[in-house]
């Protein structure tokens, strides 16, 4: 394969032309919001060629870490036509040679692989998923509610009788000011056992992607108090429920029921219905066991089956440096 760098315009331009769907994160639009984020910066976007015609589409974010750099494309490569094993082997080492020949900081390419390679390695500080719920948001609220599980349906009938809290698009008052919600992500990190981002990343994410691409829904109790909240990206017909917080004394109340369940809808109505499919994001698998946690919740939402999905792996470019990283991550993980 041949590997030919493009600038991020004539990339998107060269997808869209071939009929090619690009991913939100591998568009020019993400590429800005991911150079207003500290420590992250484009670093290429590229074309990977067969005898003169396009095979692939992959862009690249350079992520500096405080002891290495690696380099990261977000639901990339996208193939032009089916992917197959072969194809992504070939890419793989094309890439890993692209990658040591123009830039010598770079330890890993963290990428999207869905066969699997001896060339790339399980990731080790992240949890890639190879599953994820996608649900139907087509032909109204009805029909989005008949879609569910029966689990469902009573979870957001229950929701809408109880839930104390109204549901809205408030994409333009989080983009003026983003800290009443991000209260609530300190509380739900707290909860869960994670660090959340800086509030200036979510506020850039919002500002950067603008309201075609980028939706916050909340909902609120009686006294106008942000209860939960959502912050959903929108590419093409596909909109994803990209980050998501509640309160933890709301947790038992469905209110998230009855959030998701209005985004359903007025996805389904956005832009007079280009969107027709709404990602809740990765589930637990055999390939992710750690994510099981998550399945009862976002399963009852559709009756259709998770979906496929091509997980992040590491590709090594310089394997002694990526080993020593790796254990010492796992070390440091279980404490030793």
């Amino acid at each position: 394969m041949d590997v030919i760098e493009l600038d991020s315009e004539q990339f998107d331009k060269e997808a869209t032309e071939l009929g090619v769907y690009l991913p939100l994160e591998q568009t020019d639009p993400w590429y800005r919001y991911q150079a207003t984020v500290e420590g992250r910066s484009p670093w290429a976007a590229l074309r990977f060629d067969r005898d003169g015609s396009p095979v692939a589409f992959v862009r690249l974010t350079a992520y500096a870490m405080s002891k290495y750099h690696f380099l990261r494309a977000a639901h990339g490569p996208v193939w032009v036509g089916e992917r197959n094993d072969e194809d992504e082997a070939e890419l793989l080492d094309t890439l890993r040679a692209f990658v040591k020949e123009r830039d010598h900081d770079q330890v890993f390419v963290r990428l999207a692989v869905a066969g699997e390679h001896d060339s790339c390695r399980k990731c080790f500080s992240s949890l890639p998923y190879d599953r994820t719920v996608v649900i139907d948001v087509t032909g109204g609220d009805e029909e989005i509610l008949s879609r569910m599980k029966p689990r469902g349906r009573r979870d957001v009938r229950k929701s809408l009788r109880e839930a104390p809290v109204e549901c809205a698009d408030e994409t333009e008052r989080a983009t003026e000011s983003f800290s009443e919600y991000y209260e609530i992500m300190v509380d739900t990190a707290k909860r869960d056992g994670f660090v959340p981002a800086p509030e200036s990343d979510y506020q850039d994410m919002i500002r950067v992607l603008g309201p075609e691409h980028c939706r916050v829904y909340a909902g609120r109790t009686p006294e106008g108090v942000v209860d939960t909240w959502s912050i959903v990206t929108i590419q093409g017909n596909r909109a994803t429920r990209y980050y998501a917080a509640s309160r933890s004394e709301s947790m038992r109340m469905h209110v998230t029921d009855k959030l998701v369940y209005f985004e359903c809808c007025d996805l389904g109505a956005f832009n007079d219905g280009q969107v027709s499919e709404y990602d809740l994001m990765g589930v637990g698998s055999d390939f992710a066991p750690e994510l099981m946690g998550l399945n009862e919740f976002k399963t009852k939402f559709t009756k259709s089956e998770p979906a496929e999905v091509a997980p992040d792996r590491d590709l090594p470019v310089k394997s002694i440096a990526y080993k020593a990283l790796a254990t010492a991550y796992g070390l440091a993980k279980h404490g030793n």
